[in-house]
């Protein structure tokens, strides 16, 4: 429907390798609605590709516009839909591999490790922990009636609060991350603890403390002061908590996603300004949206090949080294990367330099095609693992403090952020996640720790 419509743009071979990259993701992710089994990475990833590497930038080569303006030769644009193909390949490469690898006894009569569970006295910690930081935030911005206005807002209260500027992210990223993902990841917990235990069902104390966190979400993790690829995060990992083994949700999850992605999405800003600085869409045409907002990850691929062939070339794991040890200030590192997505906007000389930057882009400005394939290789390889584990783990009949069943939604939905880029923005939420996680992990199993 896409590639029929009338349009300004070249018919060339950037268009058709394009419509292939669509097809193959929609062929993809088709697969992955239709499986008989639940992936919950695999499907997100599948999900990102289609929306944001084909149906979006396939309509921004029929209409020939694009979001970000794609400063380099026609050939760039080329290489970078010709590299995210391959990726995409080496990605279900890996998964193929980690099918025909054996698990449980099978490896060489080995037993599985066992499960990861979450210890009930520590899980009242983070509970505590979630709404000191979440208070703390929502106090240092001026109060819950600034999470109900506009991201706009919150910009300018984190400014007011002293954190901003370039020295600034590392405190930027610990402000909203210690603000919003405690409280997340003990709602995340608390749920699966009601959805599958019904002695947890009979305690006020665990209803009760449920209501609180998700109230305190209410706040924090709201639709109006957040990132729209951060409320699809909480959005999808409350879904999969909630129906741990629903094959007819995972289903329409990964389709209505599409259309959340595609059609409403470019319209879902109304809350990023305020009320004197918004610009509502105007348009005709159902492929416009997709061709003038949010959607640029294919374009500024381009542009980092563009960038790198200018001078610099490839960096051999700096900007993931920036990425690692993004809370290291300025003052103690001053040659840290910026944001790949910063730098090449800087280079490019564009106003806006809160550009995306793929996980294609990232891994192949630091390690080149080679180093880019073999990550995402690894990458499926794990994704597929960690699927096959989810889906023995993950059931109702499985204990309620099963770690995984909580870990793998969150991860899927957060997977959004990180497959967009760039990969330093996103890095605080998973150092804070990561040490929230830490906190509540344990293998024992007796009753006076685990959840019942």
């Amino acid at each position: 429907m896409v590639a029929v419509q009338t349009g300004a743009g070249a018919k060339d071979g950037a268009f058709y390798l394009q419509l292939a990259l669509t097809m193959y993701s929609g062929a993809r992710l088709s697969a992955m609605v239709l499986t008989n089994r639940r992936k919950l990475l695999q499907g997100s990833f599948w999900l990102f590709v289609y929306m944001a590497m084909g149906v979006a930038p396939l309509a921004q080569a029929v209409l020939g516009q694009v979001p970000t303006p794609v400063v380099g030769p026609r050939t760039d644009l080329t290489a970078a839909i010709a590299l995210v193909l391959l990726g995409c390949i080496c990605f279900d490469v890996g998964a193929l591999l980690a099918r025909h690898r054996p698990s449980g006894r099978a490896q060489g009569g080995r037993e599985e490790p066992k499960p990861v569970m979450v210890h009930k006295r520590r899980l009242q910690l983070l509970t505590v922990l979630a709404f000191l930081c979440s208070g703390v935030f929502v106090m240092k911005l001026g109060g819950p009636a600034v999470f109900f206005s506009s991201r706009q807002e919150i910009i300018a209260g984190i400014a007011e609060a002293g954190v901003s500027a370039d020295d600034g992210q590392a405190g930027q990223a610990f402000l909203r991350g210690f603000g919003t993902v405690p409280a997340l990841l003990a709602l995340l917990i608390y749920t699966r603890w009601l959805v599958t235990s019904t002695r947890a069902r009979r305690m006020p104390s665990v209803i009760a403390t449920w209501g609180a966190l998700a109230a305190l979400n209410l706040v924090v993790n709201n639709p109006i002061s957040n990132p729209r690829y951060w409320f699809l995060t909480v959005m999808f990992a409350l879904l999969f908590t909630v129906f741990p083994v629903s094959a007819a949700m995972y289903r329409v999850a990964l389709s209505m996603g599409v259309v959340v992605a595609l059609i409403i999405f470019p319209f879902a800003d109304r809350f990023r300004y305020d009320e004197k600085n918004y610009k509502p869409v105007e348009t005709t045409s159902v492929l416009e949206p997709m061709a003038l907002k949010d959607y640029d990850q294919i374009g500024m691929f381009a542009n980092t090949i563009t960038f790198a062939e200018s001078g610099p070339g490839h960096f051999y794991g700096r900007q993931l080294a920036g990425s690692v040890f993004f809370a290291v200030p300025r003052s103690v590192w001053p040659d840290k990367p910026r944001d790949t997505g910063v730098m090449v906007g800087q280079w490019m000389g564009t106003v806006n330099t809160n550009l995306s930057s793929p996980i294609w882009a990232e891994l192949w400005i630091d390690f080149g095609p080679f180093g880019m394939g073999g990550v995402l290789l690894g990458i499926g390889y794990v994704a597929s693992r960690v699927d096959r584990r989810y889906a023995k783990r993950a059931t109702r009949r499985s204990p309620p403090g099963s770690l995984i069943a909580v870990v793998v939604p969150l991860v899927a939905g957060y997977s959004f952020i990180l497959l967009r880029g760039p990969l330093l923005q996103a890095s605080g939420r998973v150092a804070i996640a990561v040490i929230c996680l830490a906190l509540v992990a344990t293998y024992r199993t007796d009753r006076r720790t685990s959840l019942r």
